[in-house]
Order: C-alpha cells, then sequence, then structure tokens
C-alpha cells in the first residue's frame, strides 16, 4: 500500500492556480478544511476567478459570499438553503443539470477540473478508500481533476460500493470534524395524509426511491406493515433507515442488486452514518450508475416518489423553483420518473401538499412566469395531496385538469375550474371523465 503522507490545508490547495474550476464533495461530507484554506489564500489577495461545483453542501458556503465576489463562483448542480439567498441575488449562480448527468460534465470534459477537493475514510488493507455518505460526482471528478486532494477523516463512514485508490491523490490532509448531521423531521399531519395515499400505490415486493425530510418520513412510517420492499435511490435518510431496520426493506425482490440498498448521497442522523460503516448490504454508487433510467427500470415495480413546487393544470411539474426564485435544482426527479415507468410494473408518483405554507395553491392553471418545469407534462404519471390521488397517464388535456381539481385544496377548486373554463372553452364544463 502506498504510504501515507500529509501534508496541511495550506500547503495543499497552494497548488491550485487561478482561473480554474472545482470540485467539492457535497451533502454532509464537505471539506471545509480546504474551503477555509482557500479563503485564507483569498484574503491574503493570492486567488482569484474559482469557480466551484457540487451538489447542495451543507454547512457554511463563504465561496458564494458577496466579499468573495470576482473571486470565488459559486456554480453548484443544486442550491441548498446555504446557498440560496446568494443565488437569486447573483452573487452565485446555479448550472442546471439532470444528477445523473453531472458527472458527464466532467468525463466529458465540459467542466474541465483543475483540482478535485474530496473528503475520505481511512483506507483498507488493499489501499481502497470510501468517499463515505457523498460519492455523488466524486468519482468522476477524482478521474478527470489534474489535482486531487482526500481528507482523511475518522468520521467518514467506509462504505461498500464505489471505492478509490488511495494513489488517485496528489496530496492528503488529516482532519477530523464530525460530518453535518440533520435531525428527523416530524411530518405534519397534511404530511401524514399524504403519506397515506402515496403508500397505497405501494405493495409488498416494490422497489422505492424518495428522499429526505417530514413527507418522505411521513411515507415511511405509512410503509411499516409493507413486506419485502427494495430500495434504489439517490439518498435515503433517517426515515427509511427505520423500515430497513425492522426489515421491511430488505430488497429480496429485487432483479440487480438482490439485498442491497443502493444509493448515491446521504444526509441523516450519525445512526445513518455508522449503519452504512463497512456494512455490505449498502452500496453506494456513482450518480452514473444510481440515476441511470435504464439501471433504475431493471428493478421491477419500482416506485418512485419526489415533490414539486407547482403543477399546472396540464400536468407540467415545477420543482426546482418558485417562479425566477431557484429554491433547489433538477436533482434526479426525471431520471427516477423515466427509470420508473420504464419499469414493469413501475409507477412514478409526484407528491405535496395542495397549499404551502402560506395558504397559497400549488395546483395552478398557469406554472408562475418563470418557473422551471422539471418534468414535463409527457412524463407526469400519479400525482398525489392530502385529498387523493390521480394518474395522469394516458389522459388528454382536458382529462388531467379534472382529475388534479379533484384533488386541489376544496377552497381553490372553484377558482381552478373557473381557469380551466376559460382556457378550454364553453365545452369544459359538458366534459366529464
Amino acid at each position: 500500500m502506498k504510504e501515507i503522507r500529509f501534508v496541511s490545508a495550506d500547503e495543499a490547495v497552494s497548488h491550485i492556480p487561478s482561473h480554474c474550476h472545482i470540485h467539492l464533495s457535497s451533502v454532509a461530507s464537505v471539506p471545509h478544511i480546504l474551503i477555509q484554506a482557500l479563503c485564507r489564500r483569498a484574503d491574503a489577495g493570492d486567488i482569484t476567478d474559482l469557480h466551484f461545483h457540487h451538489f447542495h453542501t451543507e454547512g457554511p458556503a463563504p465561496y458564494s459570499e458577496p466579499r468573495y465576489e470576482g473571486i470565488f463562483f459559486e456554480q453548484g448542480f443544486f442550491v441548498g438553503p446555504n446557498v440560496r439567498k446568494n443565488v437569486n441575488a447573483g452573487y452565485a449562480d446555479y448550472l442546471p443539470v439532470h444528477l445523473g448527468e453531472s458527472q458527464k460534465l466532467y468525463r466529458s470534459g465540459i467542466i474541465p477540473l483543475e483540482a478535485a477537493l474530496v473528503n475520505i475514510s481511512r483506507p483498507d488493507s488493499n489501499g481502497m478508500v470510501s468517499l463515505g455518505t457523498s460519492v455523488d460526482c466524486s468519482v468522476a471528478a477524482i478521474e478527470t481533476a489534474k489535482i486531487v486532494i482526500g481528507v482523511m477523516n475518522p468520521h467518514v463512514p467506509f462504505a461498500h460500493g464505489d471505492l478509490v485508490p488511495l494513489d488517485s491523490f496528489d496530496y492528503l490532509v488529516e482532519d477530523d470534524a464530525p460530518l453535518v448531521t440533520a435531525a428527523f423531521a416530524e411530518p405534519t399531519p397534511t404530511e401524514v395524509l399524504i403519506g397515506r395515499n402515496c403508500a397505497a400505490l405501494v405493495e409488498d415486493g416494490d422497489c422505492i426511491q424518495m428522499g429526505i425530510g417530514a413527507l418522505p418520513n411521513a411515507l415511511a412510517a405509512q410503509l411499516s406493515s409493507h413486506k419485502h420492499l427494495g430500495l434504489h435511490t439517490e439518498m435515503f435518510a433517517d426515515g427509511l433507515l427505520r423500515l430497513i431496520r425492522s426489515g421491511v426493506i430488505d430488497g429480496q425482490c429485487k432483479k440487480i442488486d438482490t439485498g442491497k440498498v443502493v444509493a448515491s448521497f446521504l444526509l441523516g442522523s450519525e445512526e445513518v452514518y455508522r449503519f452504512i460503516d463497512d456494512n455490505p448490504a449498502v452500496l453506494m454508487k456513482d450518480i452514473k450508475y444510481t440515476n441511470d433510467p435504464w439501471i433504475i427500470s431493471r428493478n421491477p415495480h419500482m416506485k418512485a416518489i419526489n415533490s414539486a413546487t407547482e403543477v399546472d393544470l396540464t400536468g407540467q411539474i415545477s420543482a426546482d423553483s418558485i417562479g425566477t426564485r431557484i429554491f433547489s435544482g433538477t436533482g434526479g426527479q426525471l431520471d427516477f420518473v423515466r427509470g420508473a415507468y420504464m419499469s414493469e410494473g413501475g409507477k412514478s408518483i409526484t407528491a405535496f401538499a395542495s397549499r404551502t405554507n402560506k395558504g397559497k395553491n400549488k395546483i395552478v392553471a398557469e406554472i408562475n412566469p418563470g418557473g422551471g418545469i422539471v418534468t414535463p407534462r409527457a412524463d407526469a404519471h400519479w400525482i398525489v395531496t392530502e385529498y387523493g390521488a390521480v394518474d395522469l397517464t394516458g389522459r388528454s388535456l382536458q382529462e388531467r385538469a379534472k382529475l388534479l381539481i379533484s384533488i386541489a385544496h376544496p377552497d381553490d377548486r372553484e377558482m381552478l375550474d373557473r381557469q380551466a373554463f376559460e382556457r378550454f372553452g364553453p365545452h369544459w364544463h359538458n366534459f366529464s371523465i
């Protein structure tokens, strides 16, 4: 095994030139020690024009702040709460991409990476390290970057799946900062109802995909009496961990990766991170694998469950923005929507509350001007709110409008019916499904 030699964070980043693109490992496993060292170089006037790429990151994000304008430029593939304000103010930016194709931006050379900065585990006896909770597109970054810096951290779990040889790294830095955690989000009564409506579409033996937050937790709670579920997903957190530990998710009906949990990145409690450590039942994989619609479709009865900011009466789904305001990103929604629909017996499910916390309707006549369409109307299938579930597959525009109005908030249905009449003309009220 290659001899491990460590340098300081300042020494490691001193080799990064100005005017270049940098990849950061993401979500819970951000190499903050290297970011801080780059900030010290910037404060000293020693570097300029660095472009940062990553999935959403947890913790401080100085590379998006106004004080580093012209020195750092954030161009993330997904927008998290720590950069959202600065992205929408123009100090940082968002690079739209399906997460499954993010790695292709590196591997194709569309984004020429100068440096990859990643957190890694301690090596095994074969000299292999794990990227722990954040494999995402970091494997591609390590393969293609001119300078690869690994931060070896004992808190990074040694996750099975896609491993990296220790000799891939040009510089190694030590750090013992704990990974960022996220508390279990308790669902509201509305989210419990949505979870119940979604769970009714999931059968024993299905393979599921969903994310993190109160709504996925509500759905997970409603699946507690199911049997032999599989999990192939971008990410999972504590809600799904409970189903794994209880044996509801055992993967025995999966046709590929049978008996395995497959994911690409995680955000949850320390219990989640401990669970994947040296656990051969969990595979943390390159996003190229987890989000490939063809691979997703190879597991029969795939149920992909995602969310939305707005859905219009024809089934167009907005999920990355609220009007022109970027809220998150395209993510892997369409990857899983298409993979689930291609799967034998699969279903794509979009679940959300009928109204926002401020009482604004989310089933709308038209998407807010500037809002991004993440899932086109032709790809919209099951839509779920607290008022029910409707299947738009094979339905015309007017049929879709009738169905969607039926699961809108009751106080919004008359308004939506009037707006549908204005759109579809005088025959609207004579139309039934």
